[in-house]
């Protein structure tokens, strides 16, 4: 086999879709029966993202829906709606994304293999040998932020985490469904944000916090924080169609990322945000381009991938800053006292609308509608 990439992720397929395209030979080991099943992402895609990579013009209609702007809301839950000119998050049906793009995948001519976990990989001469699976010339780890393939191979690991739940509520309506809802609450979401999204034929409801993985601890706080957004959407006595709950990796690229004839990516390189957490962009991006670099490589064109294409990798600096600032000095009086004025919301434009909203010079506007919540009802 040219090359096996551990994991039916967004890298994972993204990378394998480029290296079959090549016409070279390349397997997913997958652990799950199925893609789309025991999510760990709330499945937001960035309109840079549908910008930049034409892989998502072909994606179904139906697992999308647009959403063109965020109502941020401060611990006393008074809020302000911010958009952008243009500017618009998509909502995904992300199990069956995930699924459709493992079909693509094969329909490609990749060997997408389910139910196959990762065991353990040898360095042989021209690649590795993989326990059960045989040869490989290349190996990719896209296997999520515990890595196997990086501590097969010794290479770095995720050490910062966030720790995050989330509900799918079917058949609710959302008053406010053009929003992202995003709740700042230092005592329930320390180190990151609850939030709303309204999806595709689901309402989503969850947050993130800085803790240990304790399924049992956060759905104790998933309980304080259901109560306290009620008046935006009250879910206290329904059953959630499903429920997510994983680790995001926080703390920037982990190092070494990459090794003789193998590379990590996505998840289990720690290219998500530090600030945002949002990885979809990233792991596509980046995951089409290792497809490239790895194939370039396999065809004889350059050198192993592992001596120059990890120095691509986003270094995150400001975010990892800003991610040290937010998890040792987040206030929430600093949130209730600044919600509303111009530095907060240039700097909620810069995190939501990546220097699209109020900083954007060419006239780009951030709508600053102040309200608060009073009786169930939103009023000036």
């Amino acid at each position: 086999m040219d090359c096996t990439i551990v994991g039916a992720s967004f890298a994972g397929l993204a990378a394998a879709s480029v290296i079959a395209q090549r016409g070279l030979r390349v397997r997913v080991m997958e652990r799950k029966a199925d893609p789309g099943e025991k999510l760990h992402t709330t499945g937001i895609i960035v309109k840079d993202a549908v910008d930049q990579i034409a892989l998502l013009d072909l994606m179904p209609s139906e697992f999308v829906r647009a959403v063109p702007g965020v109502r941020l809301y401060a611990p006393s839950m008074r809020y302000v709606d911010l958009d952008a000119p243009g500017y618009y998050f998509l909502a995904t049906d992300t199990p069956n994304v995930m699924r459709w793009l493992a079909a693509r995948a094969e329909q490609m001519g990749v060997e997408v293999l389910l139910d196959s976990p990762f065991q353990s990989a040898t360095r042989v001469r021209g690649g590795y040998e993989l326990d059960g699976v045989g040869e490989t010339r290349y190996l990719i780890g896209a296997d999520g932020p515990n890595s196997q393939v990086a501590r097969s191979l010794g290479l770095g690991l995720n050490r910062e985490f966030l720790f995050g739940m989330e509900y799918e509520f079917e058949g609710l309506a959302l008053a406010a469904d053009d929003r992202l809802h995003c709740f700042i609450d230092r005592k329930l979401a320390p180190g990151y944000i609850g939030w709303i999204v309204p999806g595709v034929g689901v309402v989503q409801v969850g947050l993130a916090r800085r803790m240990r993985p304790d399924a049992d601890a956060i759905k104790r706080v998933m309980e304080k924080y259901l109560a306290k957004i009620a008046p935006v959407l009250d879910v206290r006595t329904l059953e959630p169609q499903s429920i997510r709950a994983g680790m995001i990796p926080c703390g920037g690229v982990i190092r070494p990322v990459a090794t003789e004839r193998a590379l990590l990516v996505g998840d289990a390189a720690g290219m998500v945000s530090p600030v945002t957490a949002g990885g979809i962009h990233t792991a596509l991006k980046h995951g089409l381009a290792a497809g490239h670099a790895v194939a370039d490589f396999l065809e004889g064109k350059c050198d192993d991938p592992c001596h120059w294409f990890a120095k691509t990798y986003p270094r995150f600096r400001k975010k990892r800053l800003l991610r040290f600032l937010f998890d040792h000095f987040q206030s929430d009086w600093f949130f209730n006292l600044m919600l509303a004025t111009a530095p907060m919301r240039m700097a909620a434009s810069q995190v939501y609308f990546h220097r699209r909203g109020a900083l954007t010079p060419a006239g780009a506007r951030v709508s600053t509608t102040a309200k608060a919540v009073k009786g169930g009802e939103f009023v000036k």
